[in-house]
Formats: structure tokens, sequence, C-alpha cells
């Protein structure tokens, strides 16, 4: 299924995409995608409840805004230097085990909602990434059994300030945690969508220009590495977002280095998981 969550903000409600892009409110199902739902089977029980009351739900207004297709989770770890060219244009070796840091739950936005360039900040930038979410409480998994720990998967854009990641005492939080940094969606697709998460072609455009463009095959570390490794340092929770890195293309590692400025217009996709738009303004 296509997990999908719509209405303005703070008031969105659950739905499911259809193969044929119909968006269905699923509101009568009764449940929110938080961590009750992940965690207590609740995608095989909205994929039953749909086969009996899916033919009586509301079709969504494809205007209708979308947002991010999960509730707010515990947290969202994140993987630095994931990709072996990323490491490489960003002038860092190849890591030996996972760089972990963290994102605000705070930062999440709806796949097209702005992003918002914050105070006092001269060098935002982009990363188009697969992140996948925690289905089964995880702690201490071995890698044989960690898929069984993910729901599936979403796109996200993990926009990063430099200058406050990289140039103040080397807190990367700081830079990736400002209010819009962590569009996600269109949709969370769940675990059966996707055939091989190690072999998606993912992309991110600015302005029209191609800037990103890679695939998953170039992981340094795969998911199941992934799970076990983080699992090892905290528990994951249901709902829990874990994203999985950039590919090379981000405007740090450009020669000179390019960043957003306001009225920019971002696009970024991965196969099997929609596309999203974000406008870029400036904090007011």
């Amino acid at each position: 299924m296509k997990l999908i969550r719509f209405g303005s903000v703070n008031e969105e409600r659950p739905g499911v995409e259809l193969d044929n892009g119909t968006r269905m409110d699923v509101s009568k199902f009764g449940k929110d995608y938080d961590e009750a739902f992940f965690g207590g089977n609740g995608i095989a029980e909205l994929k039953e409840w749909l086969m009996e009351n899916g033919q009586d739900c509301p079709v969504i207004d494809r205007g209708t805004r979308l947002g991010t297709p999960l509730a707010r989770p515990s947290k969202i770890v994140c993987v630095g230097l994931n990709y072996a060219k990323h490491a490489q244009e960003s002038g860092m070796d190849i890591p030996k085990e996972p760089v972990l840091f963290f994102k605000a739950t705070s930062a999440i936005v709806g796949p097209n909602d702005d992003v918002i360039i914050p105070k006092g900040s001269a060098k935002t930038d982009w990363e188009v990434e697969l992140a996948f979410v925690i289905g089964k409480k995880a702690s201490y998994v071995e890698e044989a059994s960690a898929m069984d720990h993910v729901a599936g998967y979403v796109l996200h854009n993990d926009y990063s300030e430099r200058e406050f990641q990289l140039e103040r005492e080397g807190q990367w939080v700081k830079g990736k945690s400002c209010d819009t940094f962590a569009p996600l969606g269109p949709f969370l697709a769940t675990k059966d969508e996707i055939k091989d998460p190690h072999n998606l072609n993912l992309w991110l455009k600015l302005n029209g220009e191609t800037m990103q463009d890679s695939n998953t095959s170039d992981f340094v570390f795969g998911i199941p590495k992934l799970v076990s490794y983080i699992s090892q340092f905290m528990t994951l929770l249901p709902g829990d977002i874990i994203s999985t890195g950039t590919p090379f293309g981000v405007g740090l590692g450009l020669t000179p280095p390019r960043y957003l400025k306001p009225g920019d217009v971002v696009e970024l996709g991965i196969d099997g998981l929609g596309s999203s738009k974000q406008h870029v303004k400036a904090f007011e």
C-alpha cells in the first residue's frame, strides 16, 4: 500500500493512494499512522479493512495538500556519508562504520511544503535521500533478521545548513534540524511495494537542472546493516525514520559551492516512491 496523510497543517487525516493514482480518505479506519499503528499490525489491519470498506471511502481531490505520510515519530536517525561518491566529493574518507546524527522531528513537513531558509543562513543545501520506517521495535537486532523490522520506505529531502553543521563546533544536528528541513513523501510505500531498496534510482533538480542522479547501489552500508548497527546504541520504535544518506551532487561539493536562495525550486524523486517539490523562501 501507499500511505498518505492529507489536509491542512496539523489537521492531517490518513489516506491511501491506489496504483492508478486515486487517493482515498480512510479516516473511518479510526487510526492515524503513528507508533501504535506501525507497532500494532496496523498495515495488515488497514489492508483487511480496505477490502471490506474501500468502496465506501471518499475520494480525495488531487489539489488537496499532502502532509507527511506518518504522524510525528519519536526520532529521525540519519546516516552520514553513506554513498561512496558523496564521501569523496565532501573530501572525507569512506567511513568504517555508519556515521549517525539526529534530525529534530519538528523539522518534518509535507512533501510539497515550502522550505524556509533559516535566520542567519548563508549555506542551505539539498540532499535527496531514501528513508525507511521502522515497523517493529528493534533493540540489538541481528542483520539476518533486520528487514523484519522495516515497515516501508519514503522519499526525504535532508535539507542542511552547512555553516551550522560544519563550521560551528561540528555538531551536525544544528545544521539539520531547522524548521521545514525534513519534507517527507508524497507517500509511504509499504515494504512489499519496493522489490529491492538497494537498487533504486534517485534524483534531484534545482530550478530544472539535475544536480543529483544516482542509485542506492552506491550505499556504503545497506539497510540490514543500518538497522542492526543503530539498534546496538538505541531502541528503535515503530514509526521511527532512518534516513540512509545522500548521493553525490550536493551544493557543498560543487566548485564553487552553490547554495539555495529565495525563489529557487527543488524537485526530487526515487523509483517507486514518487516525487516532491519545494519552493525556497526566506525566513520572515
